[in-house]
């Protein structure tokens, strides 16, 4: 293998793990499953997301920390 072989793969490996990275976020941003969420509105509550759109002026929230699971979730 040619350090130009090598360079490749390491660009394609950080290709990869960026696209990893984006769809986690993506999937974050989504949140819980779709059943997840109807089950919410079907109590009358909105999702965690729709209270804080809501509470904040449109484009003021910068989320920290998007894959941060609670606790008690693992």
């Amino acid at each position: 293998m040619t350090v130009v072989d090598e360079t490749q793969g390491e660009q394609n490996d950080a290709r990869g793990r960026v696209a990893e990275l984006l769809a986690l976020r993506e999937q974050a941003r989504r949140g819980p499953s779709e059943r997840a969420t109807e089950a919410q509105h079907a109590k009358g509550k909105l999702t965690a997301r729709e209270r804080i759109e809501l509470l904040l002026d449109p484009g003021s929230f910068k989320e920290v920390e998007q894959l941060r699971r609670h606790r008690a979730t693992g």
